[in-house]
């Protein structure tokens, strides 16, 4: 898709003053590089250094057993700091998938656990939160190993994270209660809020760990049973959780964990006629097919945590240098990795070009390497394939006019590390200004005034999340109320308490996870009507 519209976009153009632009502009992008590749601040990336940890848990979850596929066949896992192995883990499939549905169908249909007094049920999840608060070194190392994020934050705050929503679910487990209901005749009326069943869910590769919490959290403590696909690229930290929820004393079957890929696991768990509910963060596209493989088949609800083109908007009265700070994390999270980033980055024409001067030489001072180093801010992007992604979009970015600030190559000569990258001069109709790139490439555009700001912002199909910059509480609550998305931060940018709604508006998905809101997604409604007889009241 991405060649087709760099084709369509170019073909049209006059092929003589286009290659006379196009190598100009080469030219000057190659020189940019080599003038930039040094001013990005270092951590050695040649010799990765060790995790500290070995990998044990490779194997399917199924029944409360970690089992081998049912085809014998495995996958490798990927150091993206090198390419290397980590670890070959069972490739489950179909069959496998079915064995797991059945597994967690027993497990709620005639095991204890949707049975069980809800404080239990509380009781065993804090203790699962108290395991993997006592193992947070090896699931912070596993996670920053798997997916290549700086292992400082995930131990300073990405698992604490995951600990706090478990905790946060765990609390909700004894208070989930329906209501009682005035009737307009002589009858009692009251509403039963009962588990769901048999959740099939479908995490990324971007937050493992935290999407794993995102998703078990709220499902276990409503009494659902659960089975659970990870993503291909980091299975590990997914498996060693699971082992400790068993070791915290999970009845079998409650949860299942299943390792292997979208077009095959992926699709049998959408298409199972006995799971009862879908959820998946990923992809728009995929999250297409996931509602739709639904709905062929049970019409089974689904939950979708899809993509995002977040704006991030710079009002003419903000703290610039605090602004340029909070758009510099907004976007460089996690290697730009996330679904919410701040991809476009809208300021006003009164403070443009100090902006862009300002974030220009933030990211130029950005500490990339290795992710175990302790100075490192980031680490390498998932893959070759996303890497590759990444610089075609960068090269997309200077083909269209974009001004290349900062940035534009590849990082070190081994792994997929790719430069902090800053365009300015960007406008609404370049891709980097209308795709999802899912990387550290920070596209900056220039506004005159509220009004044009909203439509511009407006004009995309994602909806997940906003920035707001500003020191006047009329500029914040005029651009909360007008910007279509699910999240509105205000002077702040990812904040993910437990108890904070998320979700999207348009193509960024369907319902929302974590809070209370997270639970409606695992319950049912029941309404029961009684009819009274000579009641002394209504």
């Amino acid at each position: 898709m991405y060649v087709q519209k760099i084709h369509s976009a170019t073909s049209s153009r006059s092929s003589l003053a286009y290659r006379t632009r196009y190598f100009g502009q080469l030219r000057n992008w190659v020189g940019a590089i080599v003038r930039r590749s040094f001013s990005t601040s270092v951590a050695a990336v040649d010799e990765a250094t060790s995790p500290g940890i070995s990998i044990d848990d490779t194997q399917l979850l199924i029944d409360g057993a970690f089992v081998d596929a049912a085809s014998g066949k495995t996958f490798s896992t990927f150091d993206p700091r090198t390419g290397d192995v980590i670890a070959h883990v069972a490739e489950g499939d179909k069959e496998d998938v079915n064995r797991a549905v059945q597994a967690a169908r027993r497990a709620f249909d005639h095991g204890p656990w949707p049975k069980m007094v809800p404080y239990e049920r509380s009781r065993l999840i804090l203790r699962f939160a108290d395991l993997m608060e006592k193992h947070l070194a090896d699931l912070a190392a596993i996670e920053a190993w798997d997916s290549g994020k700086p292992y400082k934050h995930c131990i300073d705050t990405e698992i604490p994270m995951v600990i706090r929503i478990i905790r946060y679910y765990a609390g909700w487990a004894d208070k989930i209660h329906g209501l009682t209901i005035p009737s307009d005749g002589h009858h009692h009326v009251q509403t039963l809020h009962e588990p769901i069943g048999v959740a099939g869910q479908i995490i990324p590769w971007n937050f493992p760990l935290l999407m794993f919490a995102w998703k078990i959290g709220p499902a276990l403590a409503c009494g659902n049973t659960v089975v659970l696909k990870t993503a291909e690229h980091t299975p590990l930290s997914a498996l060693y959780a699971a082992r400790l929820l068993h070791e915290a004393g999970i009845p079998n079957g409650v949860l299942n964990v299943i390792s292997g890929f979208g077009p095959t696991a992926g699709a049998a768990l959408c298409s199972h006629m006995e799971v009862d509910k879908l959820a998946f963060t990923g992809s728009t596209m995929t999250g297409k097919s996931v509602l739709e493989l639904a709905a062929r088949s049970n019409l089974k609800p689904v939950t979708l945590e899809l993509g995002g083109k977040s704006p991030f908007i710079v009002c003419e009265d903000a703290d610039v240098d605090k602004a340029v700070e909070m758009a510099h994390s907004a976007l460089f999270f996690n290697q730009g990795q996330c679904c919410c980033a701040g991809s476009r980055t809208f300021v006003h024409e009164s403070v443009y070009d100090e902006f862009v001067e300002k974030a220009k030489a933030r990211a130029m001072n950005r500490v990339v390497g290795d992710p175990f180093r302790v100075e490192v801010e980031q680490g390498p992007q998932i893959d070759s394939k996303q890497f590759e992604k990444i610089m075609m979009y960068i090269r997309s970015g200077m083909e269209s006019g974009a001004k290349l600030e900062a940035g534009g190559a590849r990082f070190g000569n081994r792994g997929f590390y790719v430069q902090p990258t800053v365009f300015s001069n960007v406008q609404d109709d370049m891709l980097i200004a209308t795709d999802e790139i899912f990387g550290p490439v920070q596209s900056i555009l220039k506004y005159r005034d509220l009004d044009e700001v909203i439509a511009r912002a407006n004009k995309s199909p994602y909806g997940l999340a906003a920035g707001v910059f500003t020191s006047n509480m009329d500029t914040a609550n005029t651009l909360t109320r007008s910007l279509r998305v699910g999240s509105v931060w205000i002077n702040c940018y990812d904040v993910f308490d437990a108890a904070i709604p998320f979700g999207g508006y348009k193509m960024s998905g369907q319902g929302r996870e974590k809070g209370i809101y997270g639970l409606r997604n695992y319950l049912q409604v029941k309404a029961v009507v009684q009819a009274l007889k000579d009641p002394a009241w209504l």
